[in-house]
């Protein structure tokens, strides 16, 4: 899924009540793009020690920065800020509700580099903003299938077309879990740890299934029947039961799909008439919960199995001696 660029315009409008953010000067700059999600603080840069320049990165001036500069005489200020400040920073930021250096205004209007200021701590201000880039620049993928949450955990149920992934979400629903999303579902990775999963603003809450066409499940079901987002911790696929396929009877074997470099919990579900994928869905999701406390149930059974075997081996070598 291709990202849309975030200009600086687009912060302030979105974001700006949240981070106290507003314009200073100059209005031409605007239309900046931000393309890498760090901020930087100039900190040690403004006494000389430039060792490298961060020219993509909006520069985020505190207390600490703006009361060494107003100690140095204008022109060294000058100097400074000029070896610190480039054209390419999308924006300069002044936090704490402090009055940037007249230099400082001059140098940002010269290069058309829109100058922010926000009533916020530095340090609050900082975390804010990472957070957003974060969001902005993680790496999303669109999948085709049904998200839902069973038991807290989010579940993608994936599977070819028409195996049933829409009723096996609404048989859910029915037992009190909650849809996030049917058929389209963006998976975002977040902080490089986990994804997380959302539907496109269009088809939210709504659910299609053949035969009946397209439900509001938040009109039919109530707000507890729904949830925005969540994270993904395992995937669910459906098939069509083959007789001639085999299947894991036992669940020694653990599989993961790998999706934005993660590997994910998958299972294997064959559906046919009479099986009731919800229920089946279910246990999954709880066998799979037992597993991350600690508790493997084919594991136990496998450890259990070979106990026997090696006592009633025992026992025939013992009747034979």
């Amino acid at each position: 899924m291709r990202r849309k660029p975030l200009r600086i315009q687009d912060l302030i409008s979105d974001h700006g009540k949240t981070l106290g953010l507003f314009v200073d000067c100059p209005q031409e700059g605007m239309n900046k793009n931000i393309s890498v999600p760090e901020i930087q603080r100039p900190g040690l840069s403004l006494t000389g020690y430039v060792k490298r320049k961060f020219n993509k990165r909006i520069l985020l001036f505190g207390r600490i920065e703006l009361e060494y500069l107003r100690d140095l005489a204008s022109e060294r200020r000058k100097e400074r800020l000029e070896d610190v400040v480039t054209k390419d920073n999308p924006a300069v930021i002044v936090a704490r509700g402090q009055r940037p250096p007249k230099e400082l205004k001059e140098i940002c209007q010269k290069l058309k580099i829109p100058l922010l200021r926000s009533g916020e701590k530095t340090m609050t201000l900082m975390s804010q903003l990472t957070l957003i880039l974060s969001e902005v620049f993680s790496p999303i993928e669109t999948v085709h299938g049904t998200l839902v949450e069973v038991f807290g955990i989010g579940v993608l149920i994936q599977g070819d077309s028409s195996v049933g992934k829409s009723e096996a979400a609404l048989g859910l629903i029915e037992r009190g879990h909650r849809l996030v999303s049917d058929d389209v579902v963006h998976l975002r990775k977040k902080d490089n740890r986990y994804l997380e999963g959302t539907g496109p603003e269009l088809t939210r809450h709504l659910l299609e299934i053949r035969g009946i066409g397209i439900i509001n499940i938040a009109h039919l079901y109530g707000a507890v029947s729904i949830r925005q987002s969540v994270r993904v911790e395992m995937i669910m696929d459906l098939e069509e039961w083959n007789d001639d396929h085999y299947y894991d009877r036992v669940g020694l074997e653990e599989k993961f799909k790998e999706i934005l470099n993660l590997h994910i919990p998958s299972y294997v579900l064959p559906v046919k008439p009479g099986r009731e994928v919800a229920l089946l869905i279910e246990t999954t999701v709880l066998n799979h919960r037992l597993k991350e406390m600690g508790y493997h149930s084919a594991k136990e059974f496998n450890i259990k199995l070979l106990e026997t075997i090696a006592k009633r081996q025992r026992k025939g070598r013992l009747n034979v001696g």
